[in-house]
């Protein structure tokens, strides 16, 4: 069973978001090997804390006895001055979020004192268990087991990998039962019985300044992995200006985090660093990425997206066993894009889940114009000029989702409908010569037209330098694997990995 999962609210109304299916496995890991070459980088060693606070004398809350576990007043105080959460006191702290039994400011109040100090790997190893037993926990055959995969996104601009991923991972042997025995492959959102902790601490989290904690990120997404019983799980934590963790060291400091977390549960867990500063691919926004994704299970497409795409697919089948490495998982992805056996899947995986078989084949075999038809098109584009002449150094992509989720393709509050139509199409590359006066953006709209507050802010999205054209640099900074893997000492002798200085580390 293969569980593709981004951290993207929706997709299209038509595809939300992805999910399960069944890989065959073999015996041992080989070697993974590609166009990352290697260097050992240790675990931080330190709990994941960002400052202790100074010491205070006990109160007679702090005292131990037969009432000061079910006393959270002083359960908060104990996380807020630093001290170590004992495993019972996170159950039950976790049972009173599930069961309501704590107001919301104090809810609140423990997140806030978990982002101030932090928690131990012990701690944060018991916060995730009792999370993904708060609610239903999947059960799957015996023989299913190690067969058991899924991929999570920490989320970005333009992030639709899931998509053309899911089929082409079950083209390559991935199985489930019902409607997946027929297709390997499906598309579905959280239920409301999978981690009820997780949706309520997850609702607080953004209105109480928590959302980048560590513990709670980790806690968040491995608890709904563990309640899912995944065996393998690739993460594609994310980092760059429109990311949730600006730089490299502190996305590698989550992965770190969320490899550890997810080995100790027993899923055998790698993490793909990847920048974005950019958009991944050329186009921004449900209709649209939706469009691009076909394109990409068509062999066509951004190269960048490909490249994602194939490298974590690989990831996971060399995870599963039916690579020997994740270059060979990676051709075999590649593969399954190129010849349109990933398309037929996706087609298939549409009309199993109840899109009617017109409307899979429209999308799937139709010209652009026909799919965009099907998908509905926004009212109105514009397009934007190069405001002078260079080679474009790069195309923020925060600007860029800023300016669209005021057109509507975002929410300003929880239960906004979405319109799915609004979007953005780069056209133009990174490292590509432009003159004064082509268009480098359209637009996709429904208002009468942009404001100069729109327009000015899409521009500064657009960086020009007088350079020479060049080739841009790969999305994938470096990958991470479980600690104690019997392949990274082999990998660090492998010829043109070992000698390089790029990354791929161990948790």
């Amino acid at each position: 069973m293969t569980g593709l999962r981004s951290s993207k609210s929706s997709s299209s109304p038509l595809i939300p978001r992805l999910d399960l299916s069944q890989v065959e496995p073999k015996p041992g890991l080989a070697e993974p090997h590609g166009c990352f070459p290697t260097h050992l980088s240790e675990p931080p060693s330190t709990p994941l804390s960002r400052r202790r606070a100074p010491g205070h004398a006990p109160g007679p809350m702090d005292q131990p006895g037969p009432d000061s576990a079910s006393s959270f007043p002083a359960l908060i105080r104990k996380k807020r001055d630093g001290e170590k959460l004992r495993d019972e006191e996170i159950r039950r702290f976790v049972r009173a979020v599930t069961q309501g039994g704590l107001q919301e400011g104090q809810m609140g109040a423990m997140l806030m004192a978990i982002w101030l100090q932090g928690m131990d790997p012990d701690e944060t190893l018991t916060l995730t268990r009792e999370m993904a037993v708060s609610g239903k926990v999947l059960e799957w055959p015996e023989s299913w087991q190690r067969l058991l995969v899924d991929k999570h996104s920490t989320g970005g601009v333009g992030d639709k990998v899931s998509l053309p991923l899911a089929p082409a991972l079950a083209v390559c042997g991935c199985k489930m039962r019902r409607i997946l025995e027929r297709v390997g492959c499906c598309i579905v959102g959280q239920t409301e019985e999978l981690v009820p902790a997780d949706k309520v601490l997850y609702g607080l989290r953004d209105v109480t300044a928590t959302v980048d904690s560590l513990p709670l990120i980790t806690a968040s997404i491995l608890s709904k992995k563990a309640a899912e019983k995944v065996s393998n799980l690739v993460l594609d934590v994310k980092f760059g200006s429109a990311a949730l963790y600006t730089s490299l060291e502190s996305a590698r400091s989550l992965a770190h985090s969320l490899v550890s977390v997810g080995s100790q549960l027993g899923i055998c867990t790698v993490a793909v660093l990847s920048r974005m500063d950019g958009p991944l691919g050329q186009r921004v926004g449900h209709t649209l990425e939706v469009l691009e994704a076909l394109q990409c299970l068509e062999g066509r497409g951004p190269s960048d997206l490909r490249q994602l795409v194939t490298t974590l697919g690989g990831c996971l089948l060399w995870q599963c066993g039916e690579a020997g490495s994740v270059g060979q998982g990676a051709a075999r992805i590649a593969a399954a894009l190129d010849d349109g056996s990933a398309l037929g899947r996706f087609q298939a995986m549409l009309q199993a889940q109840g899109v009617a078989a017109g409307v899979a084949q429209a999308l799937c075999t139709g010209t652009e114009e026909q799919r965009g038809q099907v998908l509905s098109r926004a009212r109105a584009q514009e397009e934007l000029p190069a405001v002078q002449d260079g080679t474009v150094q790069g195309v923020e992509a925060l600007p860029i989702a800023q300016v669209l989720h005021k057109l509507g393709a975002g929410r300003t509050q929880k239960g906004q409908p979405i319109n799915h139509r609004v979007g953005a199409e780069l056209l133009v590359t990174v490292g590509q010569r432009v003159a004064k006066g082509s268009p480098w953006i359209r637009i996709h709209h429904e208002m009468p037209e942009l404001s100069e507050e729109h327009r000015r802010t899409l521009q500064g999205a657009l960086v020009l330098a007088d350079s020479e054209p060049f080739v841009p640099s790969c999305k994938i900074a470096e990958i991470i694997l479980p600690r104690g893997s019997r392949t990274l000492e082999e990998l660090m002798g492998e010829p043109g990995l070992g000698g390089s200085r790029a990354l791929l580390s161990s948790a």
